[in-house]
């Protein structure tokens, strides 16, 4: 019933929203706004981060990218000169607060200042609460909070100084509505946009909310390698109904470092659960974990595994991950072997 709902709430309140939500396409004057700003990116090695630093290298941007993983950073700064940016690659693991604060200095020495700052990196799990090590929450809450807060604090003490800049941070659609199977993840996400909103009013008490921004970027549910990268509890390979194209994401992340907007869902998929979460609290996350724990079911068998939360892995190495591709070859062998079992029957 309650899947019947949310279909129901997709079909009445989706195309109105999908009308209003903000539009994220980008101008040619945009493209001339991005040309010779510094950006920061850090998880830039797959996923959102790499397709940003290839998107800002296009539009001729100065991009120093950071992640745990080197030798694939340095795969992303030849696209990005390639496409006409300049790059500079700094390996570094967002959860140690000194690498972070020598990657502003690195990136401040080559370009001579920053003006965008994009704190990208995540790590996730799935499964029952109950299930997942505790070394596992603790490594997630590490990258997704403490992170994105180190990040932010290196970011806004240059802004501050230098009066002008704009912070870039990765939400989710589950900074708004928590899932279960998620919920440490979800958990780091609601924690994102808390922090978020707070610095805004905080720069505005400095005088400073003009020229100084804090963006909340929050996307529906994205087929990158996030999830090859997840730690896994579940038994089974982790699903999402209705994933979007990680190019959306991307152009979202470069237009709101343009056109900074304290929170962005991006898509009218993440606009719809949004304001259905704030209309139907209760309904809405009822729905969502029943929906999430029927999609579980649906995955592949996967044996339990820590993914890269803990140690960075060769798997996962593009913008996309692939996902849509296998949970159609999923249904496609679900249904093949729901077929020959009715054929077996009597």
């Amino acid at each position: 019933m309650l899947k019947h709902v949310a279909w129901a709430l997709m079909l009445a309140f989706g195309p109105a929203l999908g009308g209003c939500a903000a539009s994220t396409q980008l101008s040619r004057a945009d493209t001339e706004r991005v040309a010779g700003r510094t950006y920061v990116i850090v998880g830039a090695s797959s996923g959102f981060g790499r397709g940003a630093a290839v998107a800002l290298g296009q539009r001729r941007a100065n991009v120093v990218i950071a992640a745990r993983r080197a030798d694939l950073l340095e795969e992303v700064a030849a696209e990005i000169r390639q496409a006409g940016g300049q790059a500079l690659v700094v390996p570094t693991d967002i959860a140690a607060p000194d690498q972070v604060e020598a990657l502003a200095q690195a990136a401040e020495r080559r370009f001579g200042r920053i003006d965008v700052w994009m704190n990208i990196a995540g790590v996730g799990a799935v499964g029952r609460f109950w299930d997942v090590p505790v070394a596992d929450y603790s490594r997630i809450v590490d990258v997704n909070l403490k992170g994105v807060v180190y990040g932010s604090h290196v970011a806004l003490r240059r802004f501050i100084a230098q009066r002008s800049g704009t912070l870039v941070n990765m939400g989710s659609v589950e900074s708004e509505i928590p899932l279960a199977y998620h919920a440490t993840y979800a958990a780091t996400k609601a924690g994102v946009l808390s922090l978020g909103r707070s610095l805004n009013q905080e720069i505005r008490h400095a005088g400073l909310s003009r020229t100084v921004k804090v963006a909340t970027v929050m996307p529906w549910a994205v087929d990158t390698p996030f999830f090859q990268h997840t730690a896994n509890y579940a038994g089974h390979a982790d699903r999402m109904v209705l994933l979007d194209g990680p190019e959306k994401v991307v152009r979202a992340l470069v237009w709101v470092s343009i056109h900074p907007r304290e929170e962005l869902p991006v898509g009218w998929k993440a606009k719809l659960a949004d304001t259905a979460h704030h209309l139907f609290p209760d309904l809405t996350e009822h729905i969502s974990a029943n929906i999430h724990r029927a999609e579980i079911a649906k995955g592949t068998p996967t044996p339990p595994t820590p993914g890269s939360v803990h140690t960075p892995m060769d798997e996962g190495r593009r913008v996309h991950g692939g996902v849509r591709m296998r949970m159609k070859t999923e249904d496609r062998a679900r249904r093949s072997d729901s077929k020959s079992l009715k054929e077996t029957q009597p």
